[in-house]
């Protein structure tokens, strides 16, 4: 009987780890209020739900303050609501999470120049649908909105080939996790040096973003050699398992 009650305790802790985050997240009174909206009141709950935030469990109250609990108190003040920013302030305001990609960015042209209408994060991004960072938030429909792409694919460009790295590092890594090897340190690494990349674009400098991937590579590279060891041992091993295996059967025969 303990057993069973035992067993049937940790499928539910199972089952409550493996829901998505975005099933908590749909319990806001954010979400259950503007979802059953139309229009222009509803669109950024629609918008959201297809975002990389929505993916990792952040929501409305994460951006905006208030009490995703109490429908009366949601949009409070005295709850922490701080509502939609002004335009210069969105740098600050998605800076609060993004820090090193806010650093960078007002440090660029972009920052520099956002007094005078200059790009802040939603007019790349978007507000509500933010996407997960890749390269292909730098194409020539974007940037010629505002001025012509000539800069922007060196930037990209210089970009590429770290990009290709870093998934292939990152591949590799999930490989040798799935052996049981510890990769913990390499992971965290790569962490670091994937921060460190989505950073570099911002400051819209071709050769700071040149120098910066450099860098970038640099480390990378270290867990690659970190990678071919194990690489090497894992190869050795299974030449030595076949002898041994090729010796029993002999001995057998």
């Amino acid at each position: 009987m303990i057993r069973s009650i035992c067993g049937l305790f940790v499928l539910m802790v199972l089952a409550l780890w493996s829901m998505p985050a975005l099933l908590f997240a749909e319990d806001t009174v954010c979400i259950q209020c503007h979802g059953g909206q139309e229009g222009r009141l509803a669109a950024p709950v629609a918008e959201w739900r297809t975002s990389i935030h929505a993916e990792n469990g952040i929501s409305c109250h994460d951006c905006h303050g208030g009490d995703p609990t109490d429908f009366a108190m949601a949009m409070s003040p005295e709850r922490g609501f701080i509502g939609v920013p002004e335009y210069t302030a969105v740098p600050d305001f998605c800076g609060r999470c993004h820090v090193g990609v806010a650093a960078e960015y007002k440090a660029g042209a972009h920052g520099k120049a956002i007094e005078n209408g200059g790009a802040q994060c939603v007019i790349c991004h978007g507000n509500h649908a933010v996407q997960r960072a890749s390269l292909d938030l730098i194409n020539e429909e974007s940037c010629t909105r505002c001025h012509t792409y000539d800069r922007a694919a060196m930037i990209k460009l210089s970009l590429s080939e770290t990009d290709t790295m870093i998934s292939s590092v990152d591949h590799d890594l999930e490989r040798l996790y799935r052996l049981g090897f510890a990769v913990d340190e390499m992971k965290g690494s790569l962490f670091n040096q994937r921060n460190r990349f989505h950073s570099i674009f911002h400051e819209v400098d071709v050769e700071r973003v040149r120098e910066e991937t450099t860098g970038v590579q640099g480390e990378l590279g270290k867990i690659v050699k970190e990678v071919a060891s194990i690489d090497s041992t894992l190869g050795q091993r299974k030449l030595w398992g076949s002898v041994v295996i090729g010796l029993f059967i002999l001995a057998g025969v």
